[in-house]
């Protein structure tokens, strides 16, 4: 029997997909771990915003064809708040819109770029787009976003989702404007994350997912876990989705937890009285002055005519939190940029994810490939985004899940409702 631990998209995507028996528990009372949603007074907020960016049509039709809502195909706008103006995003291919001087400035260090050796993802955007649009916009927003000196972080800290591109691609920009990046398009249902969530639950035994589940120690000699309810579970496998620092402690492995170590962020769903002037699905702050790095407008995704907001603080994961106060922050600062301009608040909710972004770094890593070598020695798989202590998309989770039951399964004759994907 196959023991899955947390019933968010991986842990419900495996239990879908496995042709072995297995139990799903969930340590909440509710299913999605961070893809959770909340409607209140006319407003659907996620957890945060959680946006579906398909690469792999198996997977997208999968997944959509037991959505039962209204799914809405979004073209993203996204706009970098620079100075006196917003821009369009990604900035290193946008640096035209900039004022003559970091235009100047921004061109001529991406055709002279120096050769450093790259040792950090600082070195790596440095390297890559030269010294001024690295300095004006990549390190302190995403330091800002990480909430970590980037020079703590791996080159590939994030991998395919950095928005690259070539100096003939941006010099081509200038004319014929081309925004397009990895999660150019989105699905979104009307009701919220959840929604997809629910689509993957469908797929799942009713009978074998249990809320209420938090299990508190895991004896791998023996295999068997045991839960606050004093239930103890004997499994085959045991497929974790919590964070993996949690899973190694309860199991009594041996590792540096400083090697793991990630931000939280803090999140603010704002409903309010009015519409919003700005036609952006979400945009991004730089600056150092700001509380936020990232808001979003859930109202330009559903045509609504009251402006709903998510608003995120990247924090250290040690970082004391007053909630009263960050929202205080919060509003001045959407103020002070013109997003909240007459608008009354109607409805709020407040959440930290912890951990939000882990910091990916080469001693991480080399670290995790060690205690993920130990933990499958006694049938122990960790996955998804914080099992596997990596930066992936909610895809990325779907196909890690396929792929994991493959490897474990008992027949390995595919179930005629997977997708047909190549395992790896």
């Amino acid at each position: 029997m196959d023991l899955i631990i947390g019933g968010g998209v991986t842990g419900l995507s495996y239990a879908a997909f496995t042709r072995n028996d297995y139990r799903v528990m969930e340590a909440a009372g509710e299913i999605g771990g961070y893809c959770k949603t909340i409607r209140r007074n006319g407003f659907t907020w996620d957890y945060s915003g959680h946006f579906f960016h398909f690469q792999n049509q198996a997977i997208k039709k999968w997944l959509i064809d037991n959505v039962q809502d209204e799914l809405l195909d979004v073209e993203k706008i996204t706009h970098i708040s620079y100075k006196d103006r917003w821009i369009d995003f990604p900035f290193q291919k946008n640096i035209h819109q900039l004022d003559q001087q970091d235009f100047t400035d921004c061109l001529y260090d991406l055709v002279h770029k120096e050769d450093i050796d790259i040792n950090s993802f600082k070195d790596f955007v440095v390297s890559r787009f030269g010294k001024s649009i690295a300095e004006l916009f990549l390190i302190p927003y995403n330091e800002k976003l990480y909430a970590i000196d980037l020079d703590k972080l791996d080159k590939d800290a994030m991998g395919r989702f950095f928005p690259d591109a070539d100096l003939k691609e941006i010099i081509s920009n200038f004319r014929q404007s081309d925004a397009t990046s990895y999660n150019q398009t989105f699905t979104y249902p009307r009701g919220g994350a959840i929604e997809y969530i629910r689509a993957i639950e469908r797929r799942v035994d009713g009978d074998k997912l249990e809320l209420n589940k938090r299990v508190v120690s895991i004896d791998m000699k023996n295999k068997r876990a045991t839960f606050s309810d004093g239930e103890v579970v004997e499994y085959d496998n045991l497929i974790n989705t919590m964070p993996l620092p949690k899973l190694l402690d309860l199991c009594g492995v041996d590792y540096e937890k400083e090697k793991f170590t990630a931000n939280k962020v803090a999140v603010f769903n704002l409903g309010f009285d009015r519409p919003s002037k700005q036609n952006s699905h979400w945009i991004y702050f730089p600056q150092k002055d700001l509380s936020f790095y990232r808001i979003g407008f859930y109202n330009n995704i559903f045509g609504d005519n009251r402006m709903s907001l998510y608003v995120e603080m990247g924090l250290p994961e040690d970082a004391e939190i007053d909630q009263q106060a960050l929202l205080q922050q919060a509003l001045a600062d959407l103020e002070r940029m013109g997003v909240v301009d007459g608008h009354e608040l109607v409805d709020h909710e407040f959440l930290v994810m912890a951990p939000a972004y882990v910091h990916i770094s080469k001693e991480s890593e080399e670290q995790k490939a060690r205690v993920m070598a130990e933990l499958a020695e006694h049938n122990i798989y960790s996955a998804g985004r914080y099992g596997n202590w990596t930066y992936c998309s909610i895809e990325d989770n779907i196909i890690e899940a396929l792929n994991l039951s493959l490897r474990l399964e008992e027949t390995s004759s595919l179930a005629l409702d997977r997708p047909s994907l190549q395992v790896v």
